[in-house]
This record gives C-alpha cells, structure tokens and sequence, in this order.
C-alpha cells in the first residue's frame, strides 16, 4: 500500500497530544524555575548584612482556581484600608482578624460568586481578555494548618512592599480615590474596586499573587497560572519562610 499523509482524525490526536505536552512542560518548568533568578527586592539581605527577624504573618488562601492574600487586621492595615469605611465596609469593625485582597477578571469575578452561577460570557472573557478588578473582603480567624492555607512569614520591610504592591493594584479617579463598584458585593463583608491591568488567562489571578509576593521579596515560580503551582513554588524556593 502506498503510504501518505496521515488520516485528518490522527492529526488531530497529534496536535492535541503535542498541545497537552507543551502545556504540561511550560507548568512545570514555570513552577520550577526560580522568579526571580537570583534574590532581590524587599526581602533581600545585603552580603552581611544581619538578617530581620520574621514579625508579620501573612496567607495565601486558595480554592481550585484563585488566591486571595490574607493581611492581619493589625491598626496600620485598618488605618491603611481605611478607605473601605466609606464605602460602607469598615474594617475596624469588632471582630476582624483579616483583610483579604485579591486581583481578577472583573466580569468573570463579579458575575460568578459561586460555580453554579457561571455564564459562557464571564468565562469567555477570562479567558480571552477582560478588564480586572480588585476583591477585598474582611475575615474571621482563619485556621492556618487548613489545606487551602499557606503561611508566609515576612519582616517588616517585605510586608511594607507587600501592602504597597497591593495597594498599588487599585485604579485611581482625578482626585487620588479608590474607585468602588457599585452594586457588585457577593455580601454584607466585601466590596469590588476597579483595579489597574488587564486580565487574560495566562496573566490571570495566580499570577497577580506571585508578583505581589516577589515585590515582598520572596521567589515564586517564573510561571504559576494555577493555585498550586504558586503555593509549590512558594514551598520550593523560599525554605523555612512558608508552612503549609
């Protein structure tokens, strides 16, 4: 029999598996690869330079696909969001331990508060490109030995450049305010703001995290689109700083 080109439905089984292949190779090698190469930034000692002792403790709170940053209602953060309060969500508020910051699609993540509620257009446009959001609510005690947590321990410069960065990610209006959304709450204990970026599913919420972790010193993987490659970058690279 002559040979020829290939039957179109084994093509495609090659396309598909070499897709699945790339991508594979591309999350592993985001994960193991250290972000950056060598240390910097925040967190960083000076060669000699004795090193700061850990006082601050924040978490990375994931579910299947996001990660929220968790920072200890401490008076500076609540002075620091204390913007919230006029928005109608103080964070001062008796019983807050604390304050969760997260970055995402701003349709996907306002339209979907919980799966059952998701619709092909959000979805669409997370994965494509979508303009983005910042999420922050205020939380109860969080048990830090829970699987969905990773607790990271920081000096007080890394945590000073963590809250910057995250406090840099809000969209501004002409007077220096932070801009809410209105009507976009998934309840009486958080609030949406327009956020500066553009989300796209290789760019996305995971992603955000890590850069904000890195402005705090610590290494992440070079590429970390999904929860737990993050938090198994975080574990590999930055030793006794992180605790599951």
């Amino acid at each position: 029999m002559a040979s020829g080109a290939a039957p179109p439905r084994f093509r495609a089984v090659r396309y598909l598996f070499g897709a699945v292949l790339i991508t594979a190779v591309a999350l592993g090698l985001g994960t193991l690869l250290p972000r950056p190469l060598l240390p910097s930034g925040a967190g960083a000692q000076a060669a000699g330079e004795p090193s700061q002792p850990a006082t601050r403790t924040v978490l990375v709170l994931s579910s299947a696909i996001h990660t929220d940053l968790a920072l200890p209602a401490s008076p500076d953060i609540v002075e620091r969001f204390g913007f919230m309060a006029g928005d109608g969500l103080d964070p001062g508020q008796p019983g807050v331990a604390y304050v969760l910051a997260g970055w995402g699609s701003r349709a996907f993540y306002i339209e979907t508060p919980t799966w059952s509620e998701l619709k092909p257009g959000p979805l669409f446009k997370a994965l494509t490109l979508d303009r983005s959001v910042m999420h922050i609510g205020l939380g109860g005690d969080i048990d830090p030995a829970h699987p969905s947590v990773t607790e990271l321990e920081l000096d007080e410069a890394s945590f000073e450049a963590l809250v910057r960065a995250v406090l840099a990610s809000f969209s501004l209006d002409g007077g220096g305010r932070r801009i809410v959304v209105p009507d976009s709450s998934y309840g009486e204990y958080d609030l949406f703001y327009e956020a500066e970026g553009s989300f796209n599913a290789l760019a996305g919420c995971n992603v955000w995290t890590a850069a904000v972790l890195r402005q705090a010193g610590l290494t992440t993987g070079w590429w970390t689109p999904l929860p737990g490659l993050l938090t198994a970058s975080l574990r590999l690279h930055n030793g006794d700083g992180v605790r599951d």
